[in-house]
């Protein structure tokens, strides 16, 4: 039997967490019963020597990229017009801009990925990202006649046309978590076309490069603990919050101050750093902000790394302050690393991080709390300990890779069936 051809499109802009996903499936996924062409909007970047072409087509995959037409006057004019007359209703300013996007941009990209189904006579479309990013995909597949797939990195906002389109016409919705599910049931989604499946991660993923190594080329001393998130610098990932949090502990190492918790007594005659692993458009933001606290010699910037994970294994804590996730491998990959993790109870990250046993969960945009809480892991090395023994079990237990490529795999069977 000849192998289905799939076609898998991805309208992001950068690299993340769902990128890499998407890399491990390709590289583990059954090549003898499916062929793919991957459509991509952007060839953006992995680190500074290589990129998303590149590592596709490393995969033998082939790879298409649909340029993306630059945004016409009338379209600006009509987004401009939307805002002035709709400043009233943030609902219908959003509505209307999207009415022009659906016009000037959505309608030619879904002809244009119609065309490419057709001649490449593909038989299913695989899209990398969420219905309101991926719906020329959706409309793609209907005008080709073909099922089509959505795999939901992370969940969004759909209005009623996006509802609609999923509706009626996508076959199925693969959620990497339950929290991303329920946020679409809740809009209106048909519950039974949306399946979870949790991302997964190689339990032999190890650093390339020793955690002494990194920490000496960035400064960290023996005699420092290392705080440190690993992520895009955009703001629905809050790495502002972390920086206000590393300001309050800051304080508390300046004032010597004694504290009770209930897990240590300890008192904080210490130096902790923090380091902060990604690139993205808030980094000047964020860097004002350390300027501003005067924390220049305890916040690292590293930019985007290609081995996040080395960078994670060098740290002490992982803090992971996002106000939206999906289900955060840079969350897995900190477990994996037996590191305890304090993360911003939300979406994804609340069903990675177990509260009092792999880490703490704290509610999201309260840094003062977020400091207390890290405040107590700086204070307990057993508590660390026990919280990275903790996380790196039930990685091992419950977000296999494995678990990960036979899930997607099985949904696969299910709509060719």
């Amino acid at each position: 039997m000849l192998p289905k051809r799939i076609l898998i499109l991805d309208t992001g802009k950068e690299w993340g967490g769902g990128t890499n996903s998407l890399l491990e499936l390709l590289k583990r996924i059954d090549k003898n019963k499916y062929h793919f062409t991957a459509i991509f909007y952007n060839n953006y970047k992995r680190g500074s020597d290589s990129n998303i072409k590149m590592e596709i087509e490393k995969l033998g995959i082939d790879f298409l990229l649909l340029e993306q037409n630059k945004q016409t006057v009338v379209s600006k004019l009509l987004k401009e017009a939307s805002r002035l007359i709709f400043f009233f209703s943030k609902k219908l300013k959003k509505y209307f801009i999207f009415l022009t996007d659906y016009h000037f941009r959505i309608k030619p990209n879904s002809k244009n990925i119609a065309d490419t189904l057709k001649r490449l006579k593909i038989n299913l479309i695989y899209m990398n990202n969420q219905p309101s990013s991926n719906l020329e995909g959706i409309m793609a597949a209907k005008d080709a006649n073909i099922p089509c797939i959505q795999h939901s990195r992370i969940g969004a906002e759909l209005n009623s046309v996006e509802v609609t389109a999923v509706n009626n016409w996508l076959t199925k919705m693969i959620c990497v978590s339950q929290g991303v599910k329920e946020m679409f049931v809740a809009q209106g989604i048909d519950a039974s076309k949306c399946e979870v499946v949790y991302n997964g991660i190689a339990p032999d993923a190890n650093p390339k490069v020793a955690a002494s190594e990194i920490r000496k080329m960035w400064g960290v001393d023996e005699g420092n603990l290392l705080i440190g998130t690993v992520g895009s610098l955009i703001k629905r990932k809050r790495v502002n919050d972390l920086i206000e949090a590393v300001a309050e502990i800051q304080r508390q190492e300046a004032g010597g101050k004694r504290q009770d918790f209930k897990y240590a007594t300890c008192n904080l005659k210490l130096s902790a750093k923090c380091m902060i692993v990604g690139g993205g458009p808030e980094k000047a933001n964020l860097q004002k902000q350390v300027l501003k606290l005067d924390l220049q010699d305890k916040v690292i910037f590293t930019d985007f790394q290609t081995d996040a994970i080395s960078y994670i294994n060098a740290m002490d804590i992982f803090v992971l302050p996002s106000e939206k996730e999906g289900l955060p491998r840079a969350i897995l990959e900190a477990m994996l690393m037996e590191k305890p993790v304090v993360a911003c109870d939300t979406t994804g990250s609340s069903e990675l991080v177990v509260d009092g046993q792999t880490g703490f969960l704290v509610p999201v945009k309260k840094p003062e709390i977020m400091a207390d809480t890290i405040l107590k892991l700086i204070a307990s090395d057993d508590l660390r300990k026990k919280f990275g023994q903790n996380g790196r079990t039930m990685v091992l237990e419950r977000f296999s890779i494995d678990n990960y490529i036979s899930g997607v795999s099985r949904i696969f069977e299910e709509v060719f069936s």
